[in-house]
């Protein structure tokens, strides 16, 4: 797999916008997304997976499992995304991609094709709320959830952490997401924080 190719628009580092410091946003590095689909009703389906990828793909829609780095998430019922920070750990695609095949799952690499920022700070759900018509509130979106939607015209998979949210898209359209991101949270103050992998 190619090295990581870091989205330059991220890599300002400093504080914007309004004074004081409402919004932080930081480019979380994806070494490795990979979808996985395959039956979620079939026993060996799922034990395979987990011997594979170190984690039990969740059954629960729009929830997110985790095992050190790995983040499992569900997308649809037979449909998740693998997302690991760390490039050392999702390494063998064709190998793993021969044994999901073996029972009756499949295996798609993203990686390069998808953009990440950890976004956090009092005013984040306001923030995101401004782009998507997502209910962004802790009793409607909790920690360890995920959801699908639009930011603007854009799909983006949203994620919600204790400490924030992270939103993916597709690389195509990260500089129109990272051009709103910032114009929206300059009224709150916001700083662009150092690159870190995706957790």
């Amino acid at each position: 797999m190619a090295e990581y190719a870091h989205f330059e628009g991220s890599k300002q580092h400093g504080h914007y916008g309004a004074t004081g410091t409402g919004i932080a946003l930081a480019e979380a590095t994806v070494a490795a997304a990979w979808n996985v689909q395959g039956p979620s009703s079939r026993a060996s389906f799922l034990d395979e997976a987990r011997e594979l990828f170190g984690v039990v793909l969740p059954r629960t829609p729009n929830t997110i499992a985790k095992s050190g780095t790995m983040n499992a998430l569900w997308l649809a019922p037979a449909s998740w995304l693998l997302v690991e920070g760390d490039a050392a750990k999702l390494t063998d695609f064709a190998s793993r991609r021969d044994a999901l095949n073996a029972v009756g799952g499949a295996l798609f690499d993203l990686s390069a094709s998808r953009v990440a920022w950890k976004i956090s700070g009092i005013h984040v759900t306001t923030l995101l709320s401004k782009h998507c018509p997502l209910d962004f509130h802790p009793r409607a979106f909790a920690s360890g959830t995920c959801a699908q939607s639009l930011f603007g015209h854009v799909n983006a998979l949203f994620a919600r952490a204790e400490d924030g949210f992270t939103i993916m898209v597709a690389r195509s359209f990260a500089h129109d997401v990272w051009h709103a991101l910032c114009e929206s949270a300059a009224q709150f103050g916001y700083d662009v924080q150092p690159t870190a992998p995706y957790r």
